[in-house]
Order: structure tokens, then sequence, then C-alpha cells
């Protein structure tokens, strides 16, 4: 759920006035979004997120002015296999259900954003429980109930600062990931040239250990130095890093192995580097570089979930 982060921030920025909140609680075939998916709706018209991508807002958008004005929540379906029966919208073919409930202490009650928020910047997943019946979410995870996981964000480590890094690591804070750069060069980093990233000089294995990148996180070297991108990867390869990626072309990455295996480095662990990191499609200069490098990074992290 990408969208969770930009869903706690409106909460937080439109508390004060009234809200509804709509999830998708079923998604079948070419649903366009997935079960957990929100669309928070306030009550002056602003909304974050999205339930179908664009195919059913609108309904749900009236649907959920009615929550604000006092309806009580509600279950939608939108999509079918008739194609006889006329329904709103999902021209991908899919089904999906929406809930459809006030954010109140009756229905999805304002401090569970809050908590979300909490959990995710712990690294650790949180269970809430809905009630279809009386539309009442709570914490925990209960049998009988809807159960939607917030997942903590995924991770990002970039080592080193350089102009790549700088449109990698706003393409993965766009697509949901926390993301931390790294460079020992104190010049290349500042919070002007990479906001919203952890910054850290310390050196790339220390940095690394520090990370501890788990199979939902991700290791990229950017730096172009041996000195900063080896100690990088081979730290990385000392855990379960969900994906590891170096840049440089297939010349310099021979070369790269065979440093590391002169280090002690197993040949199927180095196999585990993505090098030249990223998925080819042709891309030049920096920033489709970095494009490249993120949809390599998201296809290993969704292959190996």
């Amino acid at each position: 759920m990408n969208d969770i982060d930009e869903i706690v921030a409106a909460a937080r920025d439109w508390a004060g006035q009234p809200m509804a909140l709509a999830t998708v609680i079923e998604a079948s075939g070419s649903a366009p979004r997935p079960r957990g998916g929100h669309l928070l709706v306030a009550g002056d018209g602003r909304f974050a997120g999205s339930i179908s991508g664009g195919c059913v807002e609108y309904e749900v958008f009236a649907i959920a002015e009615g929550v604000i004005a006092g309806a009580p929540a509600s279950v939608h379906h939108y999509g079918s296999s008739d194609p006889g029966v006329w329904l709103p919208g999902l021209p991908c073919g899919g089904q999906i259900g929406v809930l459809v409930q006030p954010v109140s202490e009756d229905g999805f009650p304002p401090a569970l954003f809050g908590a979300i928020e909490a959990a995710r910047k712990a690294a650790r997943p949180l269970a809430l429980s809905t009630d279809l019946a009386t539309g009442r979410t709570v914490a925990g995870d209960l049998p009988g109930h809807f159960v939607n996981v917030y997942e903590p964000a995924r991770r990002l480590l970039i080592v080193g600062g350089v102009q790549i890094a700088q449109t990698l690591s706003a393409i993965a804070r766009a697509t949901g990931f926390s993301v931390t750069v790294n460079d020992p060069r104190e010049r290349f980093l500042s919070a002007a040239r990479f906001p919203d990233a952890t910054l850290t000089d310390a050196w790339p294995d220390e940095a690394v250990h520090a990370f501890a990148p788990d199979a939902s996180a991700a290791v990229v070297t950017l730096s172009h130095d041996v000195k900063i991108d080896d100690p990088a990867l081979a730290a990385a390869l000392l855990h379960p890093t969900g994906y590891v990626g170096a840049l440089g072309s297939q010349a310099n990455q021979a070369r790269r192995l065979e440093r590391l295996e002169a280090l002690g480095i197993d040949r199927a662990a180095l196999a585990r580097i993505d090098g030249p990191a990223g998925v080819p499609i042709g891309g030049m200069g920096p920033q489709e570089i970095a494009l490249s490098i993120a949809a390599g990074i998201v296809k290993a992290l969704r292959a190996g979930q």
C-alpha cells in the first residue's frame, strides 16, 4: 500500500473537519487496486489515495459525502462477470468491494492514523480489524472481521550521493520506500539534494550493517569509486538483502566480481548482485538510468514476496 503515507499525512492535515474513509475489502480479477487500498475524503472535497485508479471514484465520492453527512458505513461492489449487468467503471474487468466508513470513534477512529504512522516508523506491521456489519475499526487481528495489515515501508539504501541518486531517491520515495543515502564524502550529502531521505556519512560497510537490510530492503551502489562501492556490496551480501545492485558496465561488473571473490565472497553470493543495476530500457542520462534501477528494485522485491 504505497499510498498509506499520503493517507496518514492527509488525515493529519485535515484534522478537525469531517472525513470518510473508503477501503478495498475485496479484489478479484484485474482489479486496479489491491485489497486494503484506501481513499480518504474530506468534508471540503479534498481527497487522497485511490480505490480504483479513477474508475469508480466519483460514485464513491458521493457515498462518502453521505457518510460525512451522517449516513452509516456501507459496503458497495463494482464490476461484474456478467457483461449484461451495468455497473460503474472497472473497464479492466476486475471486481472490487469497497467499505465506506466515517472517520470517527464509531467508524475509523482518527487515532488509528497515528498508530499506523508509528508502526511504520518503528518498522513493524500493524493489523487493524473492521466489523463490516457496524463499520467500526479497532486495533488487532480479530476473527470474523476484515483484517488489514499495514506493513512497514520498504527500505532503500543508496551508496553514493551522485546525481543518479537524487532521482532514484525521489522515485523510491514516490513508490513507498523509506530512503537512506550514504556517502563518506560529506559534500555529496545535503537535505537540499536529498529531501525526505535519511543521510549518513559513515563508511559504507558500517552504513550497511547499521541499515540491517532484510528481504524487503534494497542496497544500490552508485559512487563509481571501488573504495566506497565494494565494501558496501560485501556488507550487503552478509545480510538477507532483497536486492543488491551496482552501477557500471558489464566490464566493470566483471572486474567487480573478481575483486569481491578475492575477498573471499563465494560465487553463489556474488550472483545476487544485479550489475549493471536495473531493467535494461536503453536509458540515457541520470534520470532514465535512475528509472531503470528503480524498476529493477521493484521487480526483484515483488518476485521475492
